[in-house]
């Protein structure tokens, strides 16, 4: 092994340079993976969120179900429409999990497809090109997973290496992004592309009238995002670098968030006290993330935020200290989609990409929280 490839391996500081401090152009910055481009995928089933609302009150009304309090929780998730797997009127046609199952794997299929496509296209490059797919998502199973059904139809290589990653919720996302950095630093001369795709809408417990089950079906949709990613060995930096990540799991919160496995499919657990939890946590999780790098909040221009939704978003705002404004980005991608679990973090990156906001210098923290109950948080330099 190299003297340079050890020391990229194991971290080491060029003189001079306090360790793990950012050091512009020179050997951290050089070596850490860079996000080279993100494209999303919506299915083309749009409903408004008004229509969502007397679909779900039309059903629900022989139980006896509070119509009023229904369109008071839907009105106060802030979501103008969503993206929906199916037409609206299959959904009462949906049996037990095996259907709702089957339904998942042929949707994220074509969404995973089509997203990942144009993320390649974006940066470049071609399937051929790739040599790592991680796969995220929590809305659906299948052996053999999605990334070998999607290495066949794109095609990628045979040597591809594959990484399916089931169960981390709505943080799912940025721990993609997080566990393919890491194996870019193992291996920086390669390709990693990123898949997220999640159909939260085929999860839905039709006889579940309990508050979290309520409100679910007024915050979440399906889409898909995907990210392409390329090691500091892989020619010239064209877009953010990431240069550090933490994971943070708290003891004791797992009764937070998370599914409940049953006859009809995954039923949602969904505490009250969610934006609690962040609130409390996530200040002292950035704060850990940058000071070893003798930075603070202070220096980060763009905050990309899982969009749990508003009261989320409002706990991570306070939690943090930001100026009203700072997540603009998040609640308009929460209204126009909705709360797309894993990949809401991964549409909010793809969007400020897109925008062409960020200049060179640029720092950036991409965070988000989920089942565990947990964060993942990741530092980005442009």
């Amino acid at each position: 092994m190299t003297d340079l490839r050890r020391a990229r391996l194991h971290g080491a500081s060029s003189p001079g340079r306090r360790p793990g401090s950012i050091d512009r152009g020179g050997a951290l910055a050089a070596t850490s993976p860079t996000i080279r481009a993100a494209a999303t995928a919506l299915p083309p089933h749009r409903v408004d969120q008004a229509a969502i609302t007397a679909a779900l009150s039309a059903a629900w009304s022989r139980e006896h179900f509070n119509s009023d309090r229904l369109a008071q929780i839907h009105r106060a998730a802030r979501v103008g429409a969503r993206h929906l797997a199916l037409p609206l009127d299959e959904y009462a046609a949906l049996g037990g999990l095996g259907a709702r199952n089957d339904a998942w794997i042929r949707v994220a299929l074509d969404l995973g497809e089509a997203a990942i496509r144009a993320a390649l296209d974006r940066a470049g490059l071609a399937p051929s090109d790739v040599d790592q797919l991680l796969v995220v998502s929590t809305t659906g199973l299948a052996t053999p997973s999605l990334d070998a059904r999607l290495a066949n139809r794109l095609p990628l290589r045979a040597s591809l290496r594959r990484t399916p990653i089931f169960g981390l919720g709505c943080l799912g996302g940025a721990a993609g992004l997080a566990r393919a950095a890491d194996a870019l630093r193992a291996d920086p001369d390669q390709v990693a592309v990123l898949l997220s795709v999640e159909l939260c809408s085929l999860t839905l417990q039709r006889q579940d009238l309990s508050v979290a089950n309520v409100v679910a079906t007024g915050l979440f949709g399906d889409g898909a995002a995907a990210v392409v990613l390329a090691g500091g060995d892989r020619g010239a930096a064209t877009g953010p670098r990431i240069l550090a990540t933490r994971s943070a799991l708290y003891p004791d919160t797992e009764w937070v968030m998370g599914w409940e496995v049953v006859d009809t499919g995954f039923r949602i657990v969904l505490s009250a006290r969610v934006p609690e939890v962040v609130e409390r946590n996530i200040g002292r999780d950035v704060d850990a993330l940058l000071a070893p790098r003798g930075l603070d909040r202070s220096r980060i221009r763009h905050w990309i935020a899982h969009t749990g939704g508003p009261k989320v978003l409002e706990a991570f705002r306070a939690g943090l200290g930001l100026p009203p404004g700072a997540l603009d980005r998040s609640h308009r991608s929460l209204a126009e989609v909705g709360n797309l679990s894993s990949a809401s973090v991964l549409f909010v990156l793809a969007d400020l990409l897109a925008s062409g906001e960020a200049r060179p210098g640029d720092l950036g923290v991409l965070a988000a929280m989920g089942p565990g109950f947990s964060a993942e948080l990741l530092l980005l330099e442009w």
